[in-house]
């Protein structure tokens, strides 16, 4: 399994920016996507973005993210980056890590099933 550690989450205004960062460990080795999720109070944990961690890093994004959110990866460090632009105050969420295995390559990399590791999380508050 891999480990997840997440940073750089706070809090901002409207239209601000933020970046977040996710440093995996363990058995990288056998990572096929990274991926973010978020989790806002009262609501399941929803899809953000992904990026393939093998050939060219193939992304996706959520439509409510497209065009304000880029996600990246530095393979060397074993790290996948979100940059946030143009944050809206129902960007507000805890943001998590996720990471799946090879075994998960035929799995829709929108869906939570599809991660076997999971960071414990980072607080995003964007006000209005």
């Amino acid at each position: 399994q891999v480990q997840l550690i997440e940073s750089g989450g706070g809090s901002v205004q409207a239209g601000g920016s933020l970046g977040l960062s996710c440093v995996a460990s363990g058995r990288t080795f056998s990572t096929y996507r990274m991926a973010w999720f978020r989790q806002a109070p009262g609501k399941a944990r929803e899809f953000v973005a992904v990026i393939s961690w093998m050939g060219g890093g193939s992304t996706y994004y959520a439509d409510s993210v497209k065009g304000r959110f880029t996600i990246s990866r530095d393979s060397d460090k074993n790290t996948v980056h979100l940059q946030m632009s143009g944050l809206k105050p129902d960007d507000t969420a805890v943001y998590y890590c996720a990471a799946a295995a090879r075994s998960y390559s035929s799995s829709p990399y929108y869906a939570r099933g599809s991660y076997d590791s999971w960071g414990k999380g980072t607080q995003v508050t964007v006000s209005s």
